[in-house]
């Protein structure tokens, strides 16, 4: 049998040092044993470059992470777990800040859903069934199609003709933490003028890279058993160090609708930030709860509005960008 162990809690005197007896590392210690990605100091330039753009118009800025987060089982990765998140929360969210007047730093799992490409790359049909070919070798939009597809061609060709989107991405837990960090930090210079709205679905447990099979595990040796550290809580240094000033939207997703709002109240006790955005697994496309330190608002999607393809994202929009101008003006959800 092919075994990968990784103990949770470590006593020895050269292991990383462990936080509160949780056996959870600190998160600054998972910097320090993991290495950033190849394509970080990119990342960190097409940023800069955007916030100081902004900065400059005075733009509000929202920070939006979106798709979920792998965790690779080898350090030259071939397998590894998944997350099942597509991103359609983030994408959808993406396009309606973009109407609100927001500018848009999109970051999003590779190859997940994009704001306005989201109508065709993940539709019921393929996007070549949009299409029809000419005689003169051109090829056009089917009639049914092309209004719908010019409008949404007309906003994307606005939003990045305007500088107002920048589409950054990653794959692994690793990626995402790192980038994370980096971004939130850039990001701050923002003040209060940047909202973090995290609707990444991250990984709760990993294997350290240290510990970390560094070929392919081989299936003849048999079944395979993994033990996975857990993650540190990121959104704890976010809120205190990263991003201090900037409004932060967290997301919690529940199966047991009496569990949504305490366990959302006791994020947001523990961890300081403004809010939390609860939705239940089954009904997340129609129903969401936004829960701040003294609020809770449920918004909800009528029986029409779901039969006319009305989008939940197009209620939460306005009431985050609401609550976010509320925090420019007074430093207060509420």
């Amino acid at each position: 049998m092919a075994s990968i162990t990784v103990p949770i809690s470590n006593t020895s005197s050269n292991e990383p040092i462990l936080d509160n007896g949780q056996g959870v590392i600190d998160p600054d210690v998972y910097f320090q044993i993991n290495e950033p990605p190849a394509d970080l100091p990119e990342f960190e330039s097409k940023l800069n470059a955007f916030v100081d753009y902004h900065k400059e118009l005075g733009s509000k800025v929202v920070f939006i992470t979106s798709g979920g987060t792998t965790v690779p089982l080898e350090n030259q990765t071939v397998r590894f777990i998944d997350n099942f998140s597509n991103g359609t929360r983030g994408a959808t969210s993406a396009e309606y800040f973009l109407e609100a007047g927001y500018a848009v730093v999109f970051m999003h799992r590779q190859n997940s859903i994009q704001p306005y490409n989201r109508h065709y790359t993940h539709s019921n049909m393929g996007f070549l069934d949009y299409l029809e070919p000419k005689e003169d070798g051109s090829v056009q939009v089917l009639t049914q199609y092309a209004a719908k597809m010019h409008k949404l061609l007309t906003k994307y060709n606005q939003a990045k003709d305007t500088n107002r989107i920048l589409m950054l991405d990653f794959v692994t837990l690793p990626e995402y933490l790192f980038k994370l960090q980096s971004g939130s930090k850039v990001l701050a210079r923002l003040e209060t003028r940047a909202m973090y709205y995290l609707a990444a679905a991250v990984s709760d447990f990993f294997i350290p890279s240290q510990k970390m099979a560094e070929h392919k595990i081989q299936s003849r040796d048999g079944g395979l058993t993994l033990t996975l550290d857990q993650v540190p809580k990121f959104l704890k240094p976010l809120v205190s160090n990263w991003a201090a000033k900037g409004l932060i939207v967290s997301f919690k997703l529940e199966t047991d609708n009496n569990l949504l709002v305490p366990k959302a109240r006791q994020a947001l006790t523990r961890y300081g930030h403004q809010v939390v955005i609860g939705n239940m697994l089954k009904t997340r496309k129609q129903t969401v709860t936004l829960i701040t330190q003294h609020r809770e608002k449920v918004l909800s999607l009528t029986p029409q509005q779901v039969e006319n393809d009305i989008e939940i994202e197009s209620e939460i929009i306005p009431e985050l960008v609401r609550i976010h101008q509320n925090w420019i003006d007074s430093g207060k959800t509420e």
